[in-house]
């Protein structure tokens, strides 16, 4: 039996992973609650997924830009304004905005409804990043565009 499985040694297959709607790992920052629905330890770090919920009136992070991933946001519901160097986009449900590497952009949701958004992160690089923050707030310091910037500097991403 060369080349063959043998019926009795157990094969070895990727794992499925399947994440509920009340499961995920939940990263808080300020008004804004994300859950990571994949950080990439099943898909070999080539890609990772989190929905974020955006309070009214919440806004994003600085203007970045990211040396080493793509981002993809998909709006589930609500409209989130998204800033690609100095043009603005509302984008609502059902809106696809793709950010490729060293594209300046940031998001908010200006609107008095909460917003919600599925993300993609490719290569996984970034998710780190939202653990960092959420561990500065755990840590009771200030989430200053400094702070922000710093967290930012050690996952291959620049302000614009």
């Amino acid at each position: 039996m060369t080349g063959e499985a043998k019926a009795d040694e157990p094969q070895i297959h990727p794992a499925v992973s399947v994440v509920g709607p009340d499961e995920g790992e939940v990263i808080v920052l300020g008004t804004t609650r994300m859950r990571v629905l994949e950080d990439g330890s099943h898909t070999g770090h080539r890609l990772a997924i989190a929905e974020s919920v955006l309070a009214p009136h919440t806004q994003g992070p600085p203007q970045h830009r990211h040396a080493q991933h793509d981002e993809g946001f998909y709006v589930l519901s609500g409209t989130i304004r998204f800033t690609v160097g100095d043009e603005e986009h509302d984008a609502t449900a059902g809106t696809l905005v793709m950010v490729p590497p060293g594209t300046p952009h940031t998001f908010a949701n200006p609107t008095d409804e909460p917003a919600v958004m599925l993300s993609t992160f490719t290569p996984d690089l970034y998710v780190q990043y939202f653990r960092d923050l959420q561990d500065v707030l755990a840590g009771g310091r200030p989430m200053t565009p400094q702070a922000n910037i710093e967290a930012m500097s050690r996952y291959a991403t620049d302000p614009a």
